[in-house]
């Protein structure tokens, strides 16, 4: 079963610090890849989260989020909101050293720190409580199955259009395996046309005549590369059908560039106008397989 790297999943936890909620947002990208937003009380769970989303999304950039809402037992009303002054400090920080590096213009100032609130700001009533990695864990992984269950339907659709473009390349290659014996025939007929309007009288050697023929026979044969790509297209089936839980994403890359190499030799080998346009809707082909394939866990 093949995954799409594109997913959304929320999961929620009652807790004795306050309900817990998390939200895993997953698009494509070559590796695996997170961005995480905490609540104070998870940031020493960072590198256990990681490796937690790590484990049911393997592949794909992943943005995680983590919020803890007080209980019945907080202020009734908007949360107290309380500035996490070493943070912001060490922001401005930062800031003012980017600029005397860089010799940058202007001021650090408040606008700079508005739309970092998120991280700077924090619930006073949640931000020193004490949060069991059990729970952490628990919601983080709801939150990811949610998720990859999300990413498995997105594949069934992903696979369906994947096998149409595979059935549309093996239609113009069959265009081609017929067209390709014909080529050479209407060949030897120009060449026969060609000698005798050249030589008038004299007689066509038909010995020499099959010699020629069969030297371009030989340099456009394009019989191997039809059966390479055949072999790229059954292993590629393989690959969406296998039911090994291991991304097979970056294997479908590979052979899609296989494809490529293989469809271009037809090309540089065409010397046919029906085959060229066959090459043509197969170069159209593979590349939406690739755009497709770039989504693929």
């Amino acid at each position: 079963m093949i995954r799409s790297m594109t997913g959304f999943g929320e999961a929620e936890r009652p807790t004795a610090a306050g309900r817990l909620r998390a939200e895993v947002k997953t698009v494509n990208h070559r590796f695996f890849s997170v961005q995480l937003r905490l609540p104070v009380a998870a940031e020493r769970y960072e590198p256990l989260i990681r490796e937690w989303l790590r484990a049911h999304l393997p592949r794909g950039h992943v943005t995680y989020s983590l919020r803890l809402e007080a209980g019945d037992g907080g202020v009734a009303g908007a949360p107290a909101l309380q500035l996490d002054e070493p943070r912001a400090r060490e922001y401005v920080r930062i800031l003012r050293e980017m600029k005397d590096r860089l010799g940058l213009a202007g001021e650090v100032d408040i606008g700079h720190l508005a739309g970092r609130l998120g991280e700077l700001v924090v619930n006073a009533e949640t931000a020193m409580v004490e949060l069991p990695v059990d729970d952490v864990r628990a919601v983080t992984e709801d939150a990811a199955r949610a998720a990859l269950a999300l990413r498995e339907i997105e594949g069934a659709k992903l696979r369906a259009d994947l096998e149409e473009r595979l059935q549309a390349m093996e239609a113009s290659m069959a265009v081609v395996a017929e067209r390709a014996p014909a080529r050479l025939v209407a060949e030897r007929d120009r060449l026969r046309a060609a000698i005798q309007a050249l030589a008038a009288d004299v007689a066509v050697d038909e010995e020499r005549l099959a010699r020629e023929i069969a030297f371009l026979a030989e340099r456009w044969d394009v019989n191997e590369e039809l059966v390479r790509l055949r072999s790229h297209i059954e292993l590629f089936r393989q690959l969406l059908s296998s039911d090994d839980p291991e991304p097979v994403g970056k294997r479908l890359g590979f052979l899609v560039q296989e494809m490529h190499r293989e469809i271009n030799t037809i090309g540089s080998k065409a010397n046919d106008a029906t085959i060229e346009h066959r090459v043509i809707a197969l170069k159209d082909e593979l590349e939406r397989l690739r755009e497709q394939v770039e989504n693929v866990e």
